[in-house]
């Protein structure tokens, strides 16, 4: 279940919202495959340490990865780096797959990735592995007072290829 201090904060500053409710996911590759959404339509999101003394959100589609030289330019700083799992429970007591975009809930800056903003509404976490909310990317960015930048690249053909075997695998295990 979604927790009720998120869905407090949205209701608090008038966020339309949809909870989506689905089988447990663990990655926003697994959300997009069982709600049959695209790709584009998935937001993931990631804690960076910057730096090596801050941390941010950084929220962009599912289909593209995170270009750590593109977010070291955009934040002037010399390293980037996704934070370990113990980091992720420690200062957002959340496990990895489910933390939230909404970085101003722990007094962090939100990043988005101009590229959600070619679809109207995403899919995004919530917190919960079985239920998800779907809002307006541009209200995301309000809400938060996001900073919006190019930091994401297309995935690698590796890696797509991967993601259609991982949907072949789970349309093996659905039947």
């Amino acid at each position: 279940m979604i927790p009720k201090k998120i869905l407090g904060y949205l209701e608090k500053n008038k966020v339309k919202h949809e909870v989506v409710k689905h089988r447990p996911v663990f990655t926003a590759y697994d959300l997009a495959a069982t709600l049959k959404e695209k790709m584009n339509k998935v937001a993931k999101t990631l804690l960076i340490k910057v730096g090596g003394k801050r941390y941010i959100i950084i929220v962009l589609p599912a289909h593209l990865k995170i270009d750590f030289k593109k977010l070291q330019k955009i934040l002037k700083v010399e390293k980037v780096e996704l934070a370990t799992e113990k980091t992720i429970k420690k200062l957002l007591n959340a496990k990895p797959g489910s933390l939230l975009p909404f970085g101003a809930l722990n007094k962090m800056e939100t990043f988005l990735d101009k590229a959600l903003f070619k679809t109207e509404h995403a899919l995004f976490g919530a917190g919960s592995f079985t239920e998800s909310l779907r809002l307006k990317v541009k209200d995301l960015a309000k809400l938060e007072n996001a900073t919006v930048a190019d930091f994401g690249s297309a995935a690698k053909k590796s890696v797509k290829k991967a993601v259609v075997k991982v949907k072949k695998v789970v349309k093996k295990v659905r039947k």
